[in-house]
């Protein structure tokens, strides 16, 4: 049964609950950690809701880092789509599917599924606003049982998404058109305490917008109204904007934000700073 309203930005663990089971919804484990990439995994192995399946960052979600003429692409670029629509079928994903993703670090990952999916043309995603804790404060236990999803036949589609790349940006630089908004904490975006890419800094004339500073203290979402007024200090015409940060994850947590808040037609930079970084001859910036 087609969903009549589907959810497109946040869904609450209440909303989820009385559809967990419905065979046309279809529910992602997001779980990561940039240092561990195995401990998603086997937080997943350890006890996940009930039917979910379990998304790998940098196999699932991600692509090749080397381009074909040899140059680095970043940590997390995109997937091929086919690759991604190959895998979304197999976890039973199809074109009228509500597919809601989850994590335990306030959406950070999840919103990349989320992006990926409007990447490819279905609106019908939403992150489960607070994760994994949200849903066990609703008294809900989970379990190590694996689904064995029938295939799905999701296809791909116009994209409901843009996105740009390096060129993009260095050309931005020099015929500023666009406002771009890096998510990474504000000491990393200063070029301090960097202890994932090889150098620190940003790209200059970037904003800092951190991720977490979209969520509230209970690490659900803040109202759109909230984030309007937020983001809207930052920019002024969301299609002009660009949301990059570290590899391309985070940023996808600020451009959900920017659709809860009303403010549509921002674009992705998939390889951000871990890309940028890696030319020397990339005009970089430090401090604040």
């Amino acid at each position: 049964m087609t969903q009549a309203h589907p959810f497109k930005t946040l869904i609450s663990a209440a909303n989820l609950l009385p559809n967990a089971h419905n065979p046309n919804w279809v529910i992602v484990d997001c779980r990561h950690d940039l240092m561990d990439p195995g401990a998603g995994r086997a937080a997943y192995a350890a006890g996940h809701i009930a039917g979910a399946r379990f998304a790998n960052l940098d196999r699932d979600l991600s692509g090749a880092k080397q381009a074909a003429d040899g140059s680095f692409k970043g940590r997390h670029p995109l997937p091929e789509k086919d690759a991604l629509v190959a895998t979304l079928r197999s976890w039973g994903i199809s074109d009228d599917t509500q597919v809601v993703a989850y994590d335990a670090h306030g959406g950070m990952y999840a919103a990349r599924l989320w992006w990926l999916l409007r990447w490819i043309g279905h609106d019908s995603v939403a992150v489960l606003d607070g994760g994994l804790a949200a849903w066990q404060a609703e008294g809900q236990t989970l379990t190590t049982a694996e689904p064995t999803p029938t295939p799905g036949n999701i296809s791909a589609k116009a994209p409901l998404t843009s996105s740009v790349d390096a060129h993009d940006v260095l050309i931005n630089l020099t015929s500023p058109r666009r406002t771009v908004i890096d998510a990474r904490a504000p000491d990393r975006f200063r070029g301090e305490n960097e202890t994932i890419d090889p150098v620190g800094g940003h790209i200059p004339g970037a904003k800092n917008r951190f991720f977490k500073d979209n969520l509230q203290a209970d690490g659900r979402f803040k109202s759109g109204h909230q984030l309007h007024e937020e983001f809207g200090a930052l920019i002024s015409e969301p299609q002009a904007a660009v949301m990059q940060c570290g590899s391309g994850v985070t940023a996808c947590h600020n451009l959900l934000a920017l659709e809860i808040a009303g403010l549509h037609g921002a674009a992705l930079y998939p390889g951000s700073w871990s890309e940028w970084c890696s030319d020397p001859t990339r005009p970089m910036a430090k401090g604040a």
